[in-house]
């Protein structure tokens, strides 16, 4: 990592999904923070929305999103737990062209440093959609900044260089 420092200075643009059947702009406490860290961090969220727990709508956003020229990488939040309304990995891993299973191996590792063995019930994944990295997170505020400050903040430029190397 350390030789390419020079790809950690690219400033991504961001789609941030949040699917619940009861947040609303007002209340989506983790969409707040999310939007704030990516900011802080130099980046930009050129789309937010809030979805319901519906894997056709979700699965329509997502593709709404990877489709737009503007966004560069895709997060969700919520729908990653073992419910039977969690349905954003079942929208997104289909879109998936290549799974990165060492986020969600990380993620539950992290997460069990902070919250103990009920991070094995976290089903968080990522990939690339579209050609851009999608990371799908559970719906806390603790989940979204572990995942932001710890994984996805410290490697997007390098990996959004990747994904544009020829």
């Amino acid at each position: 990592m350390h030789e390419h420092r020079r790809d950690q200075k690219i400033e991504a643009s961001f789609a941030l999904i949040v699917t619940s059947d009861s947040r609303t702009p007002e209340t989506d406490e983790t969409g707040r923070l999310a939007m704030r860290l990516l900011e802080e961090a130099g980046h930009n969220v050129k789309a937010y929305t809030i979805v319901e727990n519906d894997g056709e709508k979700i699965l329509a956003t997502l593709r709404g999103f990877l489709g737009n020229g503007a966004v560069q990488a895709v997060i969700t939040s919520g729908g990653t737990g073992i419910g039977a309304k969690d349905r954003t990995v079942y929208a997104a891993s289909g879109l998936f062209e290549r799974e990165l299973p060492g986020f969600g191996e990380l993620f539950r590792r992290l997460s069990q440093e902070e919250i103990g063995p009920a991070a094995a019930l976290s089903r968080a994944t990522a990939g690339i959609a579209g050609g851009k990295p999608v990371f799908c997170l559970p719906g806390s505020r603790g989940a979204m900044r572990l995942a932001l400050e710890s994984i996805i903040l410290p490697v997007i430029g390098h990996m959004i260089w990747e994904l544009k190397r020829k």
